[in-house]
């Protein structure tokens, strides 16, 4: 009979509406929210546990330390040490309802929604405002022809320009937006068929949980958050066009962020706005002050020429100067904060703090570091994530090498993980986070 009650909860779910103002009355919605509370870590933590090396001996510390919790730890617990980037990713369609629930359910205490927009104005949650042809279903509907640059055929019905498809929010309103389904990230930029172009989910990643993929507006995200009780870290994307845009403006846009936590009665203290635009960060600051007090500004400026994270001369602003304008939370990569330590010695540690990290302390910042989890395989060199130590690190179980050196040494106050429960494992063995 118990088993007859939860396929039937389960069936239910697949169907559940999309609601503008979720009101959570559903039975089977209820216990799915229930059901986060409830904190599982499945079987990576420990898998990767097993992976370490024990060339060291804070290696071997670490490594028999986290062995001893999984074994006798089962109370795992929620912590904003952990925060879900875009949701859970590696295995879920990102920025999805399901992916929301995965990264709750895995201890994480901070969610995010990046935040943009559609053609009439409403903000919903999407990495991009134009990745709409890699993360959704947009391509395989009729809505394909109303994208900023759809796909185009030949006589044969080959596709011709798959590096050049980009489809946007901001092409098609809300209403249409509701009806796409996402889809795990990737795409085959060689494909000659839609079919094939949508099938470009990475070898590390799967398929397996891309079935259903429910798409959300920000205040819907807000609403599940709340239910689930989570903090939130919405984080505004740069506009891929031109603005104001139909006369929303940069400061509007920053504003509607705010104005849909204050309509969703949020306290200020729950909400971790974000932007890799500094300008935004400092509109927060100076124009709502509740919630500027903690904008966390993306640091992004290794793309910027002349930027050297290893070179404090060449930082425009400084650490200090961020600090004396008021921003109190800065969010670099997590290969800025650490360098490589090849000679570390039996008793050493072969990854260290970079200058980056040790400025950012000076200065009194706090640090979070994105993302844990989002890169492939260790054992392949070149992993954009892990560039700064790639050199002293050769398989998945060094990531908790890394993680370690994050919390105990440089001293983050958090970190985006596309995979949660790794975080969540590490954080409830060694209590960096309270």
């Amino acid at each position: 009979m118990q088993k007859k009650n939860a396929l039937s909860v389960a069936l239910s779910l697949v169907a559940l509406p999309t609601m503008a103002s979720p009101t959570w009355a559903d039975d089977a919605e209820q216990a799915v929210i229930a059901a986060t509370d409830h904190i599982t870590l499945g079987p990576r933590p420990l898998f990767l546990v097993q992976d370490m090396d024990e060339d060291t001996q804070r290696s071997r510390d670490l490594k028999t330390r986290l062995l001893n919790c999984a074994a006798q730890r089962g109370d795992w617990q929620r912590t904003e040490f952990s925060i879900a980037h875009r949701g859970a990713p590696l295995q879920f369609p990102e920025h999805t309802r399901e992916a929301y629930i995965a990264g709750a359910q895995m201890g994480a205490g901070i969610l995010e929604c990046d935040v943009t927009f559609t053609a009439d104005k409403e903000l919903v949650c999407r990495h991009s405002q134009c990745d709409l042809h890699t993360t959704t279903s947009i391509l395989a509907t009729d809505l394909a022809q109303k994208c900023n640059v759809p796909p185009k055929f030949d006589r044969s019905g080959e596709l011709t320009n798959a590096p050049a498809v980009q489809c946007c929010t901001s092409d098609i309103t809300l209403a249409e937006f509701k009806t796409l389904k996402g889809k795990m990230e990737g795409a085959d930029t060689e494909a000659r068929s839609i079919a094939a172009y949508m099938d470009g989910t990475p070898n590390w990643r799967t398929d397996l949980y891309a079935q259903r993929g429910t798409l959300m507006t920000h205040a819907e995200s807000i609403e599940l958050f709340k239910a689930m009780g989570v903090k939130m870290t919405p984080e505004l994307k740069a506009p891929s066009v031109a603005m104001p845009f139909d006369d929303m403006s940069q400061a509007d846009y920053a504003q509607k962020l705010i104005d849909e936590y204050r309509a969703a009665n949020v306290a200020p203290s729950d909400v971790y706005p974000q932007s890799f635009e500094l300008e935004d960060v400092r509109y927060w600051i100076e124009h709502t002050p509740e919630f500027g007090k903690q904008a966390v500004y993306l640091d992004d400026r290794y793309d910027e020429e002349g930027f050297d994270h290893a070179k404090p001369d060449t930082w425009e602003p400084s650490m200090q100067a961020l600090a004396d304008e008021g921003v109190n939370i800065i969010a670099p990569p997590l290969w800025m904060l650490l360098a490589s330590n090849p000679e570390a010695g039996e008793s050493g540690s072969r990854i260290v703090p970079s200058v980056y990290a040790e400025r950012a302390r000076q200065a009194g910042l706090d640090v979070i570091a994105w993302s844990f989890e989002r890169s492939g395989p260790l054992s392949e060199d070149g992993q954009w994530y892990h560039r700064t130590t790639d050199e002293v690190i050769d398989s998945d179980g060094d990531k908790l090498l890394t993680l370690d050196v994050l919390a105990r040494d440089v001293g983050v106050k958090g970190l985006f993980s596309d995979w949660p429960a790794t975080v969540t494992f590490y954080d409830n063995c060694m209590n960096v986070g309270t």
